[in-house]
């Protein structure tokens, strides 16, 4: 029963979110215990919701209560801690094999909550309480709990580890800095550390818009698969209709061929038949004329002969033999010649239109881009002729050879004020936009130049970085200089390897999203691809660092 009873009350005063005994003990509006700070942290993060729940019954209350230490149960806390008994943790706060086990506990040690850069050791949630409450520790800096705490220790001088050697990509201590590494470009892991994440966090930047860029792209071809489907289930609804228009009027026209012969063929048979009777009838009737002359003509009586001469019937008109022309076997012959032309006629069109429908059918441009090129000949195929729009340039630009030349100035030029000219950075646009496939190129000298693209929509006015080529979600950019390359987007950078040169070729995919940078040499070399999704237009653009540099855009040959 005593045992039972223990247990009972190392239940009753065990906080069910840290599952150790009651610090600074509360009751909460449902009657529930909690330690004062976990119920603090726990509701701290329902702060945006403004709605505040028990952990353990779900009852929510608004507003936030106000917290107050129960000072009864305060002292039997108190009490139970004197009597030796404490809340036994659950099962899951004891350390594993693969978990960082709490340095400071003893016999079976709990999970580490939390470890310290300053102490290299890990302590469980109640080992750190110290670090929260002694002023001292307060200033160490912990970390999610690690096993490799000891690695931030120099192995040569036994020291933290608490500098970062640039030269040597390192981290190393103070001792180290006077003695191998005196001299280097150094500065404290902290700054470093913090350097690197925000590296990172550009990176990640870069990833996430990728990302966005790739699920639109998935819908887009989401939307355009729904589009080809519709497209080809009503284009052959249609061609079906069309095919069994014209199937049903050739079974008209022939119907009516049909029709035609047939009547013909009873005109005509009916003409030779009328005359067949007439043939019939005079041949009748010359035989019994022929009869009777014979038999007159063996009459031996000359007073009967003449007596019987005039009496003889006289012969009817004879048909005229020369209306009767008997023609060649063809009779509707012709016809058939006609139709068998008609019909060759037909597989002539239907041959020669057929192949148009053919290739109609085969040029649906169902993908999103052919291959890009390979070779400076294949980019050169799509070579567009780009000039520069005096009415964008900024005033500290000049522009010559047939406005495809940009050169920064000492002095302002005397340009009519324009709203599509740039008010901050030297640069300038071309007057055409690119849609389609399109292949420039451009040649630099100087400091620098940024080679870029942008929707004719980027701002003009102002010094905010809407109006820069790369530092907005409307324009993107290569930068060179003579040591560095990098490419911009909406102010995210992104390092570019590769040869460098002064002639640069950009080729754009409108439709596909593509637009690529290449140093041009004796070979094309790839510096940087951006796929994306165009929504607008683009427009070349060009942005000369500084006085006396110049960019021009060349003009490509096959």
């Amino acid at each position: 029963m005593a045992n039972k009873r223990i247990k009972l009350d190392q239940e009753t005063f065990t906080c069910c979110i840290c599952l150790d005994l009651l610090r600074d003990p509360l009751t909460i509006p449902c009657g529930h215990n909690y330690c004062m700070n976990c119920i603090k942290d726990h509701w701290n993060k329902e702060d945006e919701k403004n709605l505040y729940s028990c952990p353990l019954c779900r009852q929510t209350f608004t507003p936030r209560p106000v917290l107050l230490k129960n000072t009864m149960l305060a002292v039997l806390v108190e009490q139970l801690k004197k009597t030796g008994l404490q809340a036994a943790p659950a099962d899951h706060c004891y350390a594993r094999p693969k978990d960082v086990a709490c340095d400071v506990c003893t016999g079976r040690r709990l999970k580490a909550f939390k470890s310290c850069l300053v102490c290299l050791v890990s302590y469980c949630e109640k080992h750190l309480q110290p670090h929260y409450d002694a002023h001292p520790f307060k200033k160490h800096q912990l970390v999610d709990p690690s096993n490799r705490l000891q690695e931030n220790i120099c192995s040569h001088h036994n020291e933290v580890m608490k500098i970062f050697c640039r030269t040597d990509q390192q981290c190393i201590c103070y001792l180290c800095l006077m003695d191998e590494h005196k001299g280097h470009d150094t500065v404290s892991a902290a700054a470093e550390r913090t350097e690197r994440q925000r590296e990172l966090e550009g990176s990640r930047l870069n990833i996430q818009q990728r990302i966005q860029d790739r699920e639109k792209d998935l819908k887009l071809l989401h939307q355009e698969v729904e589009a080809i489907n519709l497209s080809a289930d009503k284009t052959v609804e249609d061609s079906e209709k069309i095919f069994t228009e014209l199937i049903r009027l050739m079974a008209k026209r022939s119907s009516r061929v049909k029709q035609q012969v047939r009547s013909q063929q009873r005109t005509e048979v009916s003409r030779v038949k009328e005359l067949q009777e007439k043939l019939e009838q005079e041949i009748t009737e010359l035989k019994r004329n022929d009869a009777e002359l014979k038999l007159l003509s063996h009459t031996e009586d000359l007073n009967q002969l003449l007596l019987n001469y005039p009496s003889l019937s006289p012969l009817s008109e004879s048909t005229d033999s020369s209306s009767i022309i008997i023609r060649p076997l063809r009779y509707f012959e012709d016809v058939t010649a006609a139709v068998s032309g008609l019909r060759d006629e037909l597989q002539d069109v239907l041959r020669e239109k057929w192949t148009n429908v053919s290739l109609k059918v085969t040029e649906v441009d169902a993908l999103l881009s052919q291959p890009e090129p390979k070779t400076r000949a294949g980019f050169l195929k799509y070579s567009c002729d780009v000039t520069l729009d005096p009415n964008t340039a900024t005033t500290w630009l000049s522009l010559s050879d047939g406005n495809r030349k940009a050169k920064v100035m000492r002095e302002e030029q005397s340009y009519s004020s324009h709203p599509d000219r740039f008010s901050r950075c030297d640069q300038v646009l071309s007057r055409e936009s690119l849609t389609g496939r399109c292949y420039w190129e451009v040649k630099w000298r100087g400091g620098g130049v940024d080679v870029a693209v942008a929707y004719k929509s980027i701002s003009r006015k102002g010094n905010g970085d809407e109006c820069v080529f790369g530092y907005n979600n409307k324009s993107w950019a290569l930068r060179c200089n003579k040591n560095s390359c990098n490419f911009q987007y909406n102010k995210v950078q992104t390092p570019v390897s590769g040869p460098r040169s002064s002639r640069l070729g950009v080729y754009l995919d409108h439709r596909a999203g593509i637009l690529s940078f290449y140093s041009v040499s004796e070979t094309m070399t790839l510096l940087h691809r951006v796929q994306t999704t165009f929504t607008q237009p683009l427009y070349a653009g060009l942005h000369p660092f500084s006085y006396g540099d110049t960019a021009e855009k060349q003009q490509t040959f096959i």
